[in-house]
């Protein structure tokens, strides 16, 4: 039996933030308003034509209505065993009752032979029915306990305030590739970290004290990703219906460039970078079943 995995998905952990409830608040970095708005202004010509990938406004609205997309991602093979890490530092919390910490890297349902944390993500959309402006107001949480981040891999929208926490009595470094955030949070105490640009993929998180802490991070402005659950399983809704979506696909263990994750699927083109294009009609609820993933693009 593999160890239940905890997850977070956006569509699960928008929680809104209770004044005065949780962790002691610590400041963090936070984006150069002033700067960013000048490098708008310098590249307005550039998103106005189109050339921004990231610019959601800049693409042409193709289609009306909208659907969702689901499905379940399948291990196929004999999972490798799952591994104890090795723990050398403050093991008196991280090692506490002698319980062990375990590689999370590839995570299979026994039963189910579900494949957790596979991550899916729309590359470009034309129109967004929930704008990113709505989550301003909420928090995603992001905690660690037992020396250990809660969420192995883990989704917000980019303006969203995530609600860094540190559960454990003592001290963590929360350092997320490719952003400003490398912090300090002390013991029983937390911070909050607004992203403010996209991930083209997801990001590792690592703890600079405790090295074997590790973490993968992904922020889009579109909201439409999703990560497996335990029984591999995913669902991403109101996706905008008669305009045609490519999908990325990801996981860790992956042996395709950056982890992308390339499979076959009879009624789907799908690229060795891991991508797929799908045309949903309005109020379309398309299910793709069970997606095999071998052994062997997981390295295993």
């Amino acid at each position: 039996m593999v160890r239940p995995v905890h997850f977070i998905c956006i569509s699960a952990i928008v929680l809104g933030l209770a004044g005065g409830c949780g962790p002691s608040r610590i400041s963090s970095p936070s984006a150069d308003d002033a700067a960013a708005q000048q490098l708008r202004v310098m590249l307005g010509s550039t998103a106005a034509s189109g050339n921004s990938s990231g610019d959601l406004t800049s693409a042409e609205s193709t289609g009306t209505g909208w659907g969702s997309l689901s499905g379940r991602f399948v291990f196929t093979g004999t999972p490798p065993e799952t591994k104890a890490l090795v723990i050398d530092k403050d093991t008196e919390i991280c090692s506490k009752d002698g319980r062990k910490s375990l590689d999370r890297s590839l995570l299979v349902d026994s039963s189910t032979k579900g494949l957790a944390n596979v991550v899916l993500f729309v590359r470009k959309v034309s129109r967004v029915k929930e704008p990113s402006e709505t989550v301003a107001a909420s928090a995603a949480v992001f905690d660690q306990k037992w020396c250990e981040f809660l969420s192995p891999v883990f989704s917000a929208k980019v303006g969203q305030a995530v609600d860094v926490r540190n559960s454990d009595p003592i001290g963590h470094n929360t350092n997320i590739s490719g952003s400003s955030f490398n912090q300090l949070i002390p013991a029983g105490q937390g911070t909050t970290y607004t992203p403010d640009r996209e991930t083209g993929m997801p990001s590792m998180v690592i703890c600079n004290i405790h090295p074997w802490m590790k973490a993968y991070v992904l922020f889009r402005k579109d909201g439409y990703a999703a990560i497996s659950g335990t029984d591999g399983s995913f669902r991403i809704q109101n996706l905008p219906a008669e305009e045609l979506l490519e999908f990325q696909v990801w996981h860790e263990r992956s042996t395709g460039p950056n982890g992308s994750l390339g499979l076959e699927k009879p009624e789907l083109k799908w690229t060795k970078k891991g991508r797929f294009q799908i045309k949903l009609v309005p109020d379309e609820e398309k299910n793709l079943g069970d997606i095999e993933v071998p052994a062997g693009v997981l390295g295993g």
